[in-house]
């Protein structure tokens, strides 16, 4: 039977015991739906050679084959992952649009008379769900934005908002990426499918009837870009501004990225492309205070003389004054900091803020 899904996190995924992409390896990795398993029927070599069989040969002779390279898949999965579900066991199946490879493991387990369905569609209609979500629908609820200069701890903040109970966003997880040139994760970004389908799903889990904070941030977060709705109710939301000196900004940046002073090439390398941007004397100072380990004397330069005039400069783009300004002195106690923000942000939603 054919699933058609009408959202992202569509409640029907709660009745199946699995979701199976049987989509090629490289397919499943670039991006899937939420909470499936990848049991592929042709590997991603296998995949290629029936492509290239369809466009040289004949669709007749690519589907002999590949029907082949199919069942002898299939028949691995049972023997191996599957081996241990019982009779009652169901699993809904989804390939990219709902075609031959879902629809041929469907006809074989269902053969054995395990409970299947299948993605109508496929994952080219789920994608669909969430490109409308992330692209074109409102953010449904109210959006609140957290601002500061870099270095304020606008990330740290929002995790403490988090576990007081505020809803959040976190974009930068989500991107993995700390969203500055330094801003490099473990692991790397994911593709933009992934990250808007990550974005999707958590916009899909928010209530309307509270606000969301979310951290400013510019169009792109590394190497990804911020969809069009999320980013037009960014620059449209109220702003709670952080106001930290930039001494106790640059000590918090250094110990934030305590992590990359394990990689000074890296770090040199990141100044050196920076040197179209600043004079020669400035970026060699920088360099030489990071051959010296003097992290928060190269964190106070960069965020004095980079970061904050560009900051400057977007948020007198972007601020229409509707929001509050949380001054700190330092950053040593970040649950305070949280309270004060949620204070503020009470504030601007009184009715929300359950």
């Amino acid at each position: 039977m054919a699933l058609t899904l009408t959202r992202v996190l569509d409640p029907a995924f709660a009745g199946f015991d699995n979701i199976i992409d049987v989509r090629a390896p490289a397919e499943y990795a670039e991006d899937h739906l939420p909470g499936a398993i990848n049991l592929p029927v042709l590997s991603d070599d296998e995949r290629a050679q029936v492509g290239t069989i369809y466009k040289q040969v004949s669709p007749f002779d690519a589907r002999k084959i590949g029907g082949a390279m199919v069942a002898a898949n299939a028949a691995r999965h049972i023997a191996g992952p599957l081996a241990d579900r019982d009779g009652s066991w169901r699993a809904l199946i989804y390939c990219w649009r709902g075609g031959q490879r879902s629809g041929s493991f469907e006809t074989i387990l269902a053969q054995i008379g395990w409970r299947v369905d299948r993605v109508e569609g496929g994952y080219k209609s789920w994608r669909k769900l969430v490109v409308a979500r992330v692209q074109d629908h409102p953010m449904p609820a109210p959006v609140v934005v957290l601002d500061g200069n870099t270095g304020s701890g606008k990330t740290a903040i929002l995790g403490r908002l988090a576990a007081r109970g505020v809803q959040i966003i976190d974009l930068e997880g989500l991107a993995n990426h700390r969203g500055s040139l330094f801003g490099a994760m473990p692991g790397g970004q994911p593709g933009q499918k992934m990250f808007e389908s990550r974005l999707a799903l958590a916009i899909e889990a928010l209530d309307p009837s509270r606000p969301v904070v979310v951290e400013a941030e510019s169009s792109r977060i590394g190497n990804l870009n911020i969809p069009k709705s999320v980013w037009q109710s960014i620059c449209a939301a109220p702003r709670i501004r952080l106001d930290i000196p930039v001494e106790a900004r640059a000590r918090f940046t250094a110990d934030s990225y305590r992590d990359m002073s394990a990689d000074p090439d890296q770090i040199a390398a990141i100044l050196s492309a920076m040197s179209g941007l600043h004079p020669s004397e400035r970026i060699l100072t920088w360099q030489q205070q990071a051959a010296e380990g003097q992290w928060t004397r190269l964190a106070h330069g960069l965020l004095n003389d980079h970061y904050d005039p560009r900051y400057h400069r977007h948020r007198a783009r972007h601020d229409d004054g509707r929001g509050h300004v949380v001054a700190l002195s330092d950053l040593t106690d970040l649950d305070l900091a949280a309270a004060r923000v949620e204070a503020a942000l009470a504030h601007l939603h009184p009715a929300g803020r359950g």
